[in-house]
């Protein structure tokens, strides 16, 4: 849920939104990031056939991506590379 505060100076600012119940630490959150399962799949998919191809680095593994698929759109590749380097650093480690 997004909230806009229109007496901004600076243009409109995006206030978080505040879970109910959650500890204090979790209670204001801003959106994360949320991927579509195709690229999770695709980038999943490539960590196990290529493990040894790719790192934690994201330009590595940016380029990695366009080297062994076949991705047409920039934008695509590079949410692809994203979670491939977010999969290396918290889901491997």
């Amino acid at each position: 849920m997004t909230c806009w505060l229109p007496h901004s100076p600076h243009g409109p600012v995006r206030k978080p939104y505040i879970y109910p119940g959650h500890s204090e630490s979790l209670k204001v959150s801003l959106m994360g990031n949320i991927r579509p399962t195709y690229i999770k799949r695709v980038a999943i998919e490539l960590v196990q056939k290529y493990p040894e191809q790719f790192t934690s680095d994201y330009q590595h593994n940016k380029l990695m991506v366009a080297k062994l698929t076949d991705v047409r759109y920039i934008s695509m590749r590079n949410k692809i590379a994203g979670y491939v380097t977010r999969y290396r650093t918290h889901y491997e480690a």
